[in-house]
Parts: C-alpha cells; structure tokens; sequence
C-alpha cells in the first residue's frame, strides 16, 4: 500500500510498486472482467447512469450563458426565473443520478467481492497442510481481507471513475468547440499548463510524505521494541535508558521536521493550485474580450462565462485521467496478488472415483513410504510396519527422526513421495477424503480450542451430539469432574485458544472431542509431553482404557503407555531401526535401550513419586 498523504500523493507509484509492477495480459484482463460478467446487466445500467449523469452535470454551465444573455442582460424576467428552475431541476436530476450510480456501482463491487471471498476461502480450505506450514498467516489473511477489500475500491472508483471523467472530458471539449473552436483551443493549451504545477506540487509532497512514513515506521519500531514488558526488562538490565531515550529523540526530531516540510509544501501547493487555476478563466476573459470587442460580434458575455465554467469542470477529470496509469497498475497489481493465490495447486485432492468403504475398522499400512518436504532433505526411508485392527502400536524416537510425519500421512495431511500407506487395505489416495479423515482422530501435543464454550468446542467434532454423548466422552476423557464444578457446565467458556484452562484440561477436552468423533482410529502424538506431572498423569489415566478398547497408535515418552501397546517402533532418522515389545528392545542394546536410560527412566520417576504421593 503506498504511504499515507495528502492531495497528490496516489499519483505516484512506491518503488516498490514500480519494481512489482504486474505484466497486463489480454488473459489476465478477460479474467478480471470475467468477475464482472455475472453481473453485466447491472454494469450496463452503471454505464448509462455514468453517461447521463455526466452530460446533465454539464448543462448548468451552458445554461449559464443564457442566463446572463438572455435573462439578465435582455431583461427577461420569465425566461430567467424559467432557466434557473431548469438549471437547478437538471443538477438535482443528475446528483440523483449520481446516487443511482452510486448504488449500483457499490452493489456490483459487493457481490463481486462476496463471490471473491467464497471462492478464496474454498480454495484455502481445500489447500493441503504444507501450504499452512510454509505461507505466512499474516499473508493468507491480508488477501482474504485487504486485497479483495481492494477489488471493492477498483470496481467504485477506478473503473466508473475512467468512465465518468472521459465523458466529462469529452462531453466539456465537445461543447467548447461547437461554442467557439478559439476560445475552446485556447481552453484546451491551458489545460496542460495547469497540470505541469500539480503534478510537481503533488510528487514534492509524496517525496516528504514517503521519508515521514519511513520514520513514522522507524518510531513505531523502537516503542514496540523498548516499551514492551521483555523489552524495558533488557534496557534496564543492560543500563541503555540513555541510550533508547537518544535513539527515540533522534528519530523523533527528523520527523517533527518533515512533517513541517510536508505541511508547508501543502501550503504552497494550494497557492500554486489557486493561482493557476485562475490563470485559465483570466485567458479566456481576456482572448473572449479581444474577439466580442473586435473580431466577433456574435460572441456574448454569456458564450465567454460558459467557456470559463466548462474549463472549470475540465480541471477535476484531466488530473484523475492523468492518474489513470496509476491507478490501473494498482488495480491489476491487486488482481495478480489474488491470482497467485486461486492458482496454487490443490496437492490433496480428493480421488475423481473415491472408495468408499461401508465401515471402517483402523487397519493401517504403511509400505515401503518414504517422504520429503523438498528434494534436500528426505524424512522418512522406506518405512513399512502393518497395525491390524483392534490392536495398538507405540512409535518411539528422538526428537526430529519422523514419527508425526508419519501420522501425518495417514489422513493425508501429507501425501507420500514414495512408496503407499494403506487404511482398511485401500491406498489413502484412493479413498474419499471425508470418509478418511472421518475415520482418523488425532490427538497432539499443540491443542486448538475455538473462542467459544466447552459445549460448542465439543460438537465441532459432531454436531448432532446429544448431552448424554458429550458428557459420556468426558467422563471417558477424564474431565467431567471439572466441568461439573464449572457455574455454566458445559456452556462455560474456555476463551481464545482455550486460554481460560490450564494445559492438562485443555489436552483432555480435546481428547472428549476426538473421543465423541468415534474414530476407528485414534492417535496419541505426544499427547502428554508440555504438561507438567500431575496433568500427565490424569491424561494418562483417560488414555489407558482408550488404547484397549480401539485400534491407537501412540506417539509417547511415557513408559506405561509404551508397555500398553502391542507393539513398539523405534524410528531414527527417519527409519524404523527397531521393532518388537520392551523387554526384548531393552536387552537389545540400541536406539530404545538409550532412549530408555535417558528419556524414559525420569518418565519412571516422576510416575513412581505420583504413585507414592497418592498412597500417602
């Protein structure tokens, strides 16, 4: 977006905008007025209420001729009280007009901007997991928001305002010429004349304007950075009051003194403005006076007022012409922002043919998979393991050697880049997306709760709950205790991201939702590992009888969750080094014997002094 300013600034491009500058194609053109087809009976009556409205807010200007030839000099009465009332009915037709226009222009950039957001939003809800992991939030948001807010402003402004001038433009010259092709070329030499001061007036100002924002920004830096809580905490442990106070009074100073500039700048802008302005109407009195006096009788006060009022109303549509580059870069620049984004490829697709299975038992595969984000680094190598329904298996690793990537691919999240990952003995790829992710439940370490209450953060997993069923996957869950101490239950609120409730209470509101989903498979991906002792441990109480009762894999550092499982992966840089149950991983000497003495021995401990203190 360009920097802030005043009158002249919008007629310069940023260099950035220059450097960006879009490339105008005849197929980027058909496709940005392909949004505008839908709606192209409205746009023609746009179109005519821009025509219209445009040659009647011309005609008090003629009209003005005769007022002062007829009316007043002739001293006609009647015909001057008839020519005012026509005159001032013309302008109020035509600011009705206008309002019209108004209407329809805003009601056509609406739905178009309306039918933008849809097909946006789709779009991103079908974009698979890799493009929210690499694109920036801030990004995505600011062309679901600003840049198709901007598709709003082009339709309104810029195209009815190209329209409505040239009109004006063409209508003024047509009418000056047929008065007196003189007094009309002169008008016309005049014109440039006025434009050459503005548009130097009007760059002075964005120049100023830009190095205002520049330090604007720069002030804006050092306040977030000194003025929030971690950042006063270092300049007072480090001593560098005086030195921030510097800084700030520095940046400061240089921009109190641009501001100044800017400010008389648009002083002397407006001199310039008026002065010239005057220049016009001052030539045309003047070549007017010289032709009615000595070269044209039939030229009268009242044709020379009219020149003058025509020039006048020609200054407004040459300056917002004389943008029109401008603003069209702008505008296309706008379009091609939110191309880029409808023209990401959807890598998840849902099959053309999906299988569809009657029911779905959590039966998983994985056979000869492998996996990378991009072709440097290769996550996961020729993986294969085979979990039968109804059973459990515990993946265990480092950290960083692969195993949420793998879970990752079972309800296509990710696709594999090699190799095929099985559910109910049909390829993911092939089976009906919602039918998959449906079936699939996972439980992670980063829980998301929506702003709202238990009960609504509940049925987002399945809307036609009933109280019985919530309550049932909260007891499952291990929460209910909790909930019932709430004032409003179920309906307590839980706030932004679940911030009213601690770690262990939201981790075990998201496992009542996936349980309430009823998945025929349900994973566990370090479900435990953020909280502190105690929430771990009524976690791990609802997690126990959940992993006997259905097909789980688990993702944990917990020792009793690993014996629970029917059988443990040990997973190292992206390969399954070891597999079998602990006592035989534990003698064996490798990855999971070191795991076991590091990481899962202090899990023992702090398991033992629980057990302890419960006993006590």
């Amino acid at each position: 977006m360009p920097p802030r300013g005043g009158h002249g600034a919008r007629g310069f491009l940023t260099e950035e905008e220059k450097a960006n500058r879009p490339k105008v194609t005849l197929p980027l053109l058909k496709r940005v007025f392909s949004y505008l087809k839908p709606y192209w009976k409205q746009m023609a009556l746009a179109l005519l209420c821009i025509v219209i409205s445009s040659v009647l807010g011309l005609l008090p200007s003629v009209l003005t001729g005769r007022i002062i030839d007829d009316g007043l000099i002739g001293r006609n009465l009647r015909l001057l009280i008839i020519l005012i009332v026509v005159s001032l009915a013309v302008t109020l037709g035509s600011n009705l007009i206008k309002v019209a226009e108004s209407y329809l222009n805003n009601w056509i950039a609406q739905h178009i901007t309306f039918d933008m957001r849809n097909s946006m939003y789709r779009h991103l809800q079908r974009m698979g997991q890799r493009f929210f992991t690499t694109a920036s939030q801030g990004d995505i948001i600011t062309r679901m928001t600003s840049d198709i807010d901007g598709v709003q402003r082009v339709v309104t402004n810029t195209f009815s305002s190209i329209l409505s001038n040239a009109i004006t433009l063409i209508s003024a010259v047509i009418i000056m010429y047929r008065q007196s092709w003189v007094l009309a070329t002169v008008g016309v030499l005049v014109i440039p004349l006025f434009t050459i001061p503005t548009r130097w007036a009007g760059k002075t100002r964005w120049t100023l304007t830009s190095q205002a924002q520049e330090c604007n920004d720069e002030i804006n830096g050092i306040l977030n950075e000194t003025m929030s809580v971690s950042g006063q905490l270092l300049v007072k442990l480090f001593g560098r009051e005086d030195y921030e106070y510097g800084r700030y009074r520095d940046v400061n100073k240089r921009m109190i003194g641009l501001n100044i500039r800017e400010s008389m700048a648009g002083r002397w802008f407006m001199v310039i403005i008026n002065t010239f302005s005057s220049v016009g109407p001052m030539l045309l009195y003047l070549v007017g006076g010289i032709l009615m006096m000595k070269y044209d009788s039939r030229l009268t006060v009242g044709d020379i007022t009219v020149m003058v009022a025509l020039l006048g109303r020609m200054y407004g549509p040459v300056n917002s012409l004389l943008n029109i580059q401008v603003e069209w870069i702008r505008s296309m620049a706008l379009f091609t922002r939110i191309f880029e984004y409808f023209d990401m490829p959807v890598d998840i697709k849902n099959p053309t043919r999906p299988s569809i299975p009657k029911k779905a038992s959590g039966e998983v595969e994985f056979k000869h998979v492998s996996f990378s984000y991009d072709k440097e680094r290769q996550i996961l190598k020729d993986v294969n393991f085979k979990l039968e329904s109804g059973h459990s298996v515990a993946i265990v690793g480092p950290s960083g050697s692969g195993k949420s990537t793998m879970i990752n691919l079972i309800p296509r999240l990710y696709d594999v880049t090699g190799g095929m990952v099985k559910f109910d003995g049909f390829d993911v790829r092939q089976l009906d997306l919602n039918f998959l992710r449906s079936s699939v439940g996972i439980v992670s370490q980063e829980t998301y709760l929506f702003n709202g209450t238990i009960r609504e953060n509940l049925l987002y997993a399945r809307p036609d709950a009933t109280e019985e069923q919530m309550i049932e996957a909260c007891r499952k869950a291990n929460i209910y205790d909790f909930i019932e101490k709430q004032e409003l239950g179920l309906d307590a609120m839980v706030g932004n991201r679940g911030l009213k409730l601690s770690g262990g209470e939201k981790q075990r509101i998201s496992i009542a939702r996936v349980l309430l989903k009823d998945p025929a498979l349900l994973i566990f991906d370090e479900a435990t590992s953020a909280l502190d002792s105690i929430s771990e441990r009524k976690i791990q109480d609802a997690i126990d009888p959940i992993i006997e009762s259905r097909t789980s894999i688990l993702i944990a550092h917990r020792l009793s969750t690993i014996l629970a499982a029917d059988e443990i992966l040990v997973v190292k840089d992206g390969e399954i080094v070891e597999r079998g149950v602990h006592a035989d991983l534990v003698k064996a000497g490798g990855t999971y014997t070191e795991l076991y003495e590091t990481q899962f021995s202090k899990a023992i401990a702090v398991e033992n002094e629980l057990t302890k203190e419960e006993e006590e």
